[in-house]
């Protein structure tokens, strides 16, 4: 898939009734910055992994998006992320809704890719699809009331190529025998943003 062939849909405020997404979404957000209390949600991706994306642009302390939460909360749709931990955090905290069940592609890589260091979108992207995403809008302003299309494009990418990624990833992990502890992996992440959210970095599960 390259850059002309995909699109996406842009809406405002809420997922359009009727938009289904069939047994697994792939999500990502976009915020002001790193740290959910503090740094507001902007933007929510979802794709179906058929080459379409749709964003939800919220506005500023307008987080009712019934659609959109219902589809978050749906126990029978899986919800694809790459590092589920921040995603979870922030929908969490601005939407309310407590994301489950999740996958991670993150934390599938660091299973069963132990011989890299690099386990970033645009790295899994590289190695593992052939595919080349550019980062070039990851600091531009999302908070801004309009979006642009250069950072439409962008965060449509960020879904795109999540259904592929999980496939490759659980071949993976199915051939190495690590396929039951990433399941539990993805069914704690949900707790460990919580937890983030409570204060609790690193501190509560480390020996000290």
């Amino acid at each position: 898939m390259t850059s002309s062939d995909f699109t996406y849909e842009l809406h405002r405020g809420d997922l359009p009734a009727g938009v289904t997404f069939g047994d697994s979404v792939a999500v990502d957000t976009e915020t002001m910055g790193l740290l959910p209390a503090r740094d507001r949600l902007c933007l929510v991706q979802l794709s179906a992994g058929d080459g379409t994306a749709h964003l939800v642009k919220l506005a500023a302390g307008d987080y009712a998006a019934p659609n959109l939460r219902a589809v978050l909360a749906d126990p029978k749709v899986t919800k694809i992320f790459h590092f589920a931990r921040f995603d979870l955090a922030v929908l969490r905290h601005y939407l309310g809704v407590r994301v489950a069940p999740v996958y991670c592609t993150k934390v599938a890589s660091k299973l069963v890719r132990t011989n890299s260091d690099r386990h970033g979108l645009k790295d899994l992207c590289r190695d593992l699809l052939g595919v080349d995403l550019s980062k070039e809008q990851q600091t531009s302003d999302w908070g801004a009331d309009e979006v642009n299309e250069a950072q439409c494009r962008y965060a449509a990418q960020d879904v795109l190529y999540l259904h592929r990624l999980r496939a490759v990833l659980d071949a993976r992990l199915a051939r190495e025998g690590r396929g039951d502890l990433a399941r539990a992996c993805f069914d704690f992440l949900p707790a460990r943003a919580e937890m983030d959210l409570a204060g609790w970095g690193e501190d509560l599960l480390t020996h000290h």
